[in-house]
């Protein structure tokens, strides 16, 4: 078996032992089984000392047997769905794959993994064909024999059915619930073999934190954001290392939302703490966010290319455009690797942890959240206000590029500060959001028409360097102009409309 990245989606039930298998050849769509097959498998699944990936419902095992014997890697990704990574066994049977390894290392941290279960199955296994000899799922039915290998004790055996799609619909899954449920099974209560075979060692789902409150104290808004984010951080972690640009987008906003919170609500905690974490931070998001920046503009760039008048082309333009920016996007995508695999990573979200479970508060966070809130927030109102003062003033001069980047970097940070405020300022809260989103949108467009700029007059300038014809590269950056000349327009024209109301 080759590695490979998979989504899983699949139920579990549980039946009495000695009950008949439900007659799934009769669920909707289905046409009939094809030939069954009986296999024997055995797996081993490895954790650290603390149950970490348990914690989170990642499952990690070494099965033998069976048509997909390997290393096995599964990770949640909703109701009945997990992200399944594989690697083939390979000799050592205690040594997981590096690959593996570090699609959990924001858990795992450079803990060793060590055998925590053992599950022998015999299955069943039945594919459920449709129209036109297409396989819609496989249907198993487990005997299961299992141990922990947390600390003596017997083993469990019981019986269990399991249902996993391959190019059947969702409401299968449904169908074959209540399928199961006409012939005396149920719904399982695990979510995994593991999860039965570790009993009480098992890590229960904690209590969720109650939503912060009007009368509450201020510092449960900041808390309660910052868990959310420190969650989303580590939840996107796997999707960074497979490369996955929405996953580098959504880690890195992540790190910004936690940085940018920590500033407005620096009142309410202790500020050296507070400021560590928001230069560790910083250094994350500029890690991994570089080599999305690049991948951004190259599709800019070749988008503006493809627009251009073909004669109007001199050169090997979008040839150039593709190499120096691959070559870039190349490095940044390794550095930002190697940024997650060192100590620095892994030492920031054990602070971000040990921030949001016991947190450094001031007397200031103690006091009532609405009141306390809505001053912060209208403070970072007010920093926006005068940035673009600032800007007006800059208008016309040199200086005005970036004074319109400093009033989208303050209005980023009230968007921030008013979505984090909306549990104790409901709607009021949400609009504010919602506009100081808007002037980041029309000025995060800006800021990329500067950016390409300066890249373009260096890719410019290398080609004339080079005896070609810098022409094109000169037309690209006379269109970038006129874009970043109509978002400043629309900015304007926005902001003389802007009047939010002040949360009270």
């Amino acid at each position: 078996m080759k590695g490979s990245t998979s989504v899983e989606s699949e139920r579990k039930f549980e039946i009495p032992g000695d009950a008949p298998a439900p007659p799934v050849e009769t669920l909707p769509g289905v046409h009939g089984a094809g030939p069954g097959a009986v296999h024997r498998l055995e797996a081993v699944y490895f954790d650290t000392a603390e149950l970490s990936l348990a914690a989170r419902g990642i499952t990690l095992r070494r099965r033998t047997g069976g048509k997909d014997a390997g290393w096995h890697l599964k990770l949640p990704l909703g109701p009945d769905k997990r992200i399944e990574e594989t690697e083939p066994l390979g000799s050592d049977a205690e040594e997981v794959p590096s690959r593996l390894r570090e699609m959990v290392a924001a858990h795992v941290r450079g803990r060793p993994l060590t055998p925590v279960a053992k599950v022998e199955t015999v299955r069943r296994s039945t594919p459920l064909v449709g129209e036109g000899n297409s396989v819609l799922a496989e249907f198993s039915d487990d005997r299961v024999e299992a141990w922990s290998l947390l600390g003596a004790g017997a083993p469990l055996q019981w019986r269990e059915l399991e249902i996993e799609l391959e190019n059947g619909p969702e409401d299968l899954l449904d169908a074959a619930e209540r399928l199961v449920g006409s012939h005396g099974g149920h719904r399982s209560a695990y979510t995994s073999k593991l999860a039965r075979a570790l009993g009480d060692s098992y890590p229960r789902a904690g209590t969720p934190s109650s939503p912060p409150r009007r009368k509450g104290p201020a510092a449960d808004v900041l808390l309660a954001y910052l868990r959310h984010q420190v969650e989303a951080l580590k939840e996107m972690d796997p999707g960074v290392r497979r490369g996955e640009p929405r996953a580098v987008h959504q880690m890195r906003v992540a790190a910004r939302r936690m940085r940018s919170t920590l500033a407005t609500y620096r009142r309410f905690a202790d500020r050296d703490a507070a400021d560590r974490l928001r230069e560790d931070l910083k250094w994350v998001a500029q890690s991994i966010g570089e080599a999305r920046d690049l991948e951004v503009m190259r599709e800019r760039l070749e988008h503006a290319a493809a627009a251009e008048p073909p004669e109007l082309l001199m050169g090997p333009v979008v040839q150039r455009i593709d190499e120096e920016l691959g070559a870039r996007h190349h490095r940044a995508h390794a550095s930002g690797l190697e940024a997650l695999a060192g100590e620095r990573y892994f030492a920031l979200l054990d602070a971000l942890e040990a921030f949001v479970e016991d947190p450094p508060l001031t007397d200031a966070g103690q006091r009532k959240a609405r009141k306390a809130v809505a001053r912060r927030v209208s403070h970072d109102l007010d920093r926006l206000r005068e940035a673009v003062a600032a800007a007006q003033d800059a208008t016309g001069t040199q200086e005005s590029d970036a004074a319109l980047h400093e009033v989208r970097k303050c209005a980023k940070r009230l968007r921030y500060a008013a979505e984090s405020a909306r549990p104790v300022h409901g709607k009021r809260a949400k609009r504010l959001a919602k506009d100081a989103k808007r002037i980041q949108t029309i000025l995060g467009d800006h800021q990329d028409s500067v950016v390409t700029r300066a890249l373009l007059r260096e890719l410019g300038t290398s080609a004339y360097l080079e005896g070609a014809n810098a022409f094109s590269f000169g037309r690209l950056h006379a269109n970038e102009q006129q874009r970043a000349s109509e978002a400043r327009a629309e900015f304007w024209r926005y902001w003389e409309h802007f009047s939010p109301k002040r949360l009270h």
